[in-house]
């Protein structure tokens, strides 16, 4: 939508083919529908954030900085907001806004919006010739691939892009799931299936080093299957080789507390309840579905008189909560991701102006190049820039 906007403003007569009964599908359920549209961080910032393409992308993200996003949609009527880590939303928290900016932006600049799916580039001479849709054919100059990834099914990225790519003989790297739940001892997280939670700090270990490859704090969900949540999801895109590494998470439950307050608040707990058994002393300390988790894991037997308990396995109690151990065993499939990692192999790409080095006139934007982000509002800052580059250099030649 982007691209096809200033295409348009720069003098191309654009079509856009959606094949969605509406615009911005993806993009109006994108952080929880909020739309978490950049990060309000300088550009070099942007790309210590990506972790594939960050070097790739330098030139796009210069020519369509997050100061850049945020100008532009605050000029199309959408008030923004940064909130913390630098994360930029719209002021109403409704990703629907962004989208419907978008669609005004494109009516403005005379977009002719075409329903129907797009088949194949039809390619002569070396360039791009036309389009290949449900809808019949479509003659064009230039054509703009931007369909997105494999992640959201639902919304409409099935991988058609990368078939498209492929058959003019552009390469696709692997393909998998970033920003993922995960599963991660199915038999003990699902007796905590549903359980959300908040204010934890969590660090990511790779089983190669004994420093965290990750760390964040925030929002954590139990599910059937493993683990989810905020923290959970952005943890996952540092998780990269699970061929050749083991990964767990260590979750402190009382980061606000360290061993020594923790162990004066316990042993506050256990005077209350000196008399009961320690499965019945810890209803204030943790929710009542990990409780049977934590006992496990403290090795203390669950019958044991709470005045009974040493002062060792009080110490014992205090490393559980503040170093509770989930293994990781492999990220979830890419129809849950929120973005796809991989794509078209940026060495077949201009990065200047995200043109094919292989078919003349054709250009590629967002999610189907093989560039992805952290959490944080920089794979849609990816997804402008790049827009922008092709937008804008597609009318340019």
């Amino acid at each position: 939508m982007l691209a096809a906007g200033f295409a348009a403003e720069r003098g191309a007569r654009v079509t856009l083919l959606e094949r969605n009964d509406i615009l911005g599908k993806k993009l109006r359920i994108t952080g929880k529908g909020r739309c978490n549209l950049t990060n309000g961080c300088p550009v070099g910032e942007v790309l210590e954030n990506v972790p594939t393409g960050g070097r790739f992308l330098h030139s796009a993200v210069n020519g369509f900085s997050p100061a850049d996003a945020m100008a532009f949609f605050e000029s199309l009527g959408v008030p923004l907001k940064t909130e913390r880590g630098g994360r930029v939303f719209p002021q109403s928290d409704k990703a629907a806004d962004i989208a419907d900016a978008l669609r005004r932006f494109m009516d403005k600049q005379g977009v002719i919006i075409k329903r129907g799916r797009a088949l194949e580039v039809i390619e002569k001479g070396g360039g791009v010739a036309g389009v290949r849709a449900s809808s019949g054919n479509i003659e064009c100059d230039a054509v703009i691939l931007a369909t997105g990834g494999m992640s959201y099914p639902a919304t409409g990225s099935t991988g058609d892009g990368y078939k498209m790519a492929e058959r003019l003989g552009h390469t696709v790297t692997p393909l998998r799931g970033s920003l993922v739940p995960l599963t991660a001892q199915p038999e003990l997280c699902a007796r905590m299936q549903g359980l959300t939670l908040k204010n934890i700090r969590l660090h990511v270990y790779d089983g190669v080093g004994k420093k965290p490859i990750y760390e964040d704090f925030g929002e954590f969900l139990f599910t059937h299957f493993g683990i989810s949540g905020p923290t959970a999801l952005s943890a996952s895109s540092h998780m990269r080789d699970f061929t050749n590494k083991k990964y767990h998470v260590i979750i402190d439950l009382k980061p606000a507390l360290d061993d020594t307050k923790l162990d004066a608040r316990v042993l506050r707990d256990f005077e209350k309840f000196s008399n009961r058994d320690f499965s019945n002393s810890l209803g204030e300390l943790a929710n009542r579905l990990m409780i049977p988790v934590i006992i496990e894991k403290s090795g203390i037997p669950p019958e044991t008189k709470v005045h009974s308990i040493t002062r060792e396995q009080r110490k014992s109690l205090v490393s559980t909560l503040k170093s509770f151990r989930i293994d990781i065993e492999e990220p979830r499939p890419i129809e849950e991701a929120i973005i796809t990692s991989g794509g078209i192999d940026l060495r077949e790409i201009n990065p200047k102006t995200m043109e094919s080095k292989l078919v003349k006139n054709l250009y590629f934007a967002g999610e189907i190049i093989n560039a992805d982000a952290y959490t944080g509002g920089y794979n849609l800052q990816i997804a402008w820039s790049t827009a922008y580059a092709a937008g804008t250099h597609s009318v340019l030649r």
